[in-house]
């Protein structure tokens, strides 16, 4: 039987984590990690692991599950584009953030009336909503339906966040015991450096912005305070939901970019004070470049002429 669609684009993502490093030759392929990371169930993890066991980039051993073959340099899968998806339901899901956004649904709804007007399957429902839910912006009502919550619908909660990131993340590394992790300093640098040299060009919009938001979620890891680093994630979510409504800058990237590695070299060089003054203005100039008033007016404007 073929693999379904969802199974396939779940697959060219996976193949997109094989290719820019993430999972490296070796590496244990988890079920239930991409299932969170993908915000679908484990049943299309496992049919898109086995259509890249039966294509030859992943392999499967007995009783262990799947890992990535060491594959020659020559085979690799093409670029996704920024219209690519990561998995099936992902314009339905931003079509219910976008609708919420816009106020075109109530705060309340049933699963029937919201399967009536997405026209998707109760799976496909079950994966958009269980999304909204880790993203911060939906709850299940006790008994009966969902409700959709305020946090970062407007442009001003949007800058809100930032200001609040200005708080926090230059200061978390002022924390008592903040202690330099060689690893995630290493990884961190791999990936900004390899963004810098061919992701901007190459990935999509969603997997540029994880991860400029995992660079940040690592950094703060380092000042031993887990309130700060759960914190960041928790805002981090919020903000998604207003950032599926933005183009990425991909020149804007690189400067980004360069930023987040002049922030490693001070940290490297024991210079915390700096580094966390830096941390503070690269964020600053982020909010000015990011903030969505001015779009979100001229789109409001839009659907009401």
């Amino acid at each position: 039987m073929p693999a379904s669609a969802l199974a396939r684009n779940i697959a060219s993502q996976i193949t997109l984590l094989v290719t820019t490093g993430e999972l490296a030759a070796g590496a244990h392929v988890r079920t239930q990690h991409l299932a969170d990371r993908f915000g679908v169930s484990r049943s299309p993890v496992r049919e898109a692991m086995q259509v890249l066991s039966e294509q030859g980039f992943l392999e499967q051993r007995e009783n262990r599950g799947f890992f990535v073959k060491d594959l020659p340099e020559s085979q690799t899968v093409e670029p996704v584009s920024d219209e690519a998806k990561p998995f099936e339901v992902e314009n339905d899901y931003q079509r219910l953030a976008e609708d919420w956004l816009m106020d075109r649904i109530p705060a309340e709804m049933t699963e029937g009336a919201l399967r009536d007007r997405y026209q998707v399957t109760k799976a496909q429902l079950s994966d958009m909503l269980m999304r909204a839910l880790r993203e911060g912006w939906a709850e299940r009502k006790q008994g009966y339906g969902w409700r959709f919550l305020p946090v970062a619908k407007t442009p001003e909660a949007f800058e809100q966040i930032y200001r609040f990131r200005m708080l926090i993340e230059p200061a978390a590394m002022l924390e008592p015991g903040f202690m330099l992790d060689r690893r995630i300093i290493d990884e961190q640098r791999r990936i900004q450096t390899r963004m810098l040299e061919t992701d901007i060009a190459r990935l999509p919009a969603e997997r540029l912005l994880h991860n400029g938001s995992l660079y940040h979620e690592e950094l703060i890891k380092m000042s031993n305070n887990p309130f700060f680093h759960l914190s960041l994630v928790r805002v981090n979510q919020m903000r998604r939901l207003l950032e599926y409504r933005s183009r990425v800058d991909r020149d804007r990237l690189v400067v980004q970019c360069q930023d987040h590695l002049a922030i490693l070299d001070l940290l490297e060089r024991g210079e915390v004070a700096e580094a966390s003054y830096a941390m503070r203005r690269h964020l600053g100039g982020a909010m000015s470049r990011k903030s969505p008033i001015a779009w979100s007016w001229s789109h409001q404007a839009q659907e009401k002429s």
